[in-house]
């Protein structure tokens, strides 16, 4: 019988939880169970901060504190202030919690090595870029896109981020103050809004509506982290804009870009912006788009997990 989607992924978690080891007390056969193991991997040869560990490992406050006591509780680490905050923590292994970390990551090649041992060079080979895209998807569901203050110091960090790699790229430089205005106060209702993506709790991208006119609004702002581009993150942003442009009553959205974005320029014309004349008198942009949606409203982002690249100027 065929499978449903969710079921399919159902079926794919009982498998992968029972073949790495991961339903019971003694992963890798060193006597703790797989989350605690994680943390103790995690931790590393550098040590981490808690508040990273809880960011990356997605593991709520409680149960993290359980975890490093029982670990602390076997000698294997330490907690201390972090050098750079002094209201934070830090987690450092002792020596010996670097000896277990050597084990374990020991272990770890060889139970990798044990999931290849049986199958042929073909299957190895399927197998290893099938996981490669089920980790590239799995990221993407881990992106959440929600409005947030365009002058927050999430939003600023991105701007900065996307400012810079314009200045980069282009072969003028780039400098804001000569581009054409996105000031927050023209990025927030009933103006406008500024959309972040985060990844385990950090700014990756962003991108925001102004209105320029009765019913017409302009996309600006669309960058992504390149360290989080691939995950259709450029993509899932424009939707969400186009989701506010309608809560906002924007029936036409515009939109400007440099011609050294060609990645851009691909992303505006897959999802139906034309070429149109120049617009505005943005001294960076060489292509102007123009996309007219239809009369039903599009959802909005909101905070939902949606899963990238600079965009226009």
């Amino acid at each position: 019988m065929d499978m449903t989607p969710i079921d399919r992924i159902r079926s794919f978690n009982r498998t992968v939880t029972r073949r790495i080891g991961a339903l019971g007390d003694d992963y890798l056969g060193r006597g703790r169970p797989l989350g605690a193991s994680r943390l103790l991997f995690e931790i590393g040869r550098e040590g981490a901060n808690l508040r990273d560990l809880r960011s990356r490992l997605s593991l709520d406050s409680g149960y993290l504190s359980r975890l490093l006591r029982s670990l602390e509780a076997d000698g294997l680490l330490a907690l201390e202030r972090a050098p750079d905050d002094a209201r934070a923590r830090r987690a450092i292994l002792t020596r010996k919690g670097l000896k277990e970390w050597a084990v374990l990551d020991s272990r770890s090649q060889d139970l990798a090595t044990s999931l290849l041992a049986s199958l042929g060079d073909a299957q190895r080979e399927r197998m290893i870029a099938a996981m490669a895209e089920v980790e590239r998807f799995l990221r993407a569901s881990e992106v959440e896109i929600a409005v947030a203050a365009p002058d927050g110091t999430a939003a600023r960090h991105c701007l900065q981020a996307y400012f810079h790699e314009l200045q980069q790229r282009f072969d003028s430089g780039f400098d804001p103050a000569l581009s054409v205005s996105a000031a927050p106060g023209e990025l927030t209702p009933p103006n406008g809004t500024f959309l972040l993506a985060r990844l385990d709790g950090h700014p990756v991208g962003c991108g925001a509506l102004k209105r320029i006119g009765r019913g017409v609004g302009e996309i600006k702002r669309m960058w992504v982290d390149p360290t989080a581009r691939g995950l259709g993150i450029a993509q899932r942003l424009l939707e969400a804009l186009e989701g506010e442009a309608a809560a906002l009553g924007m029936r036409i959205l515009r939109l400007d870009t440099n011609r050294s974005l060609d990645e851009a320029r691909a992303l505006y014309l897959r999802n139906g912006y034309r070429e149109i004349p120049r617009y505005n008198d943005n001294p960076y942009a060489h292509h102007w788009f123009e996309k007219t949606r239809a009369k039903r409203a599009v959802s909005r982002p909101n905070s939902a997990k949606t899963s990238g690249r600079a965009g226009g100027a």
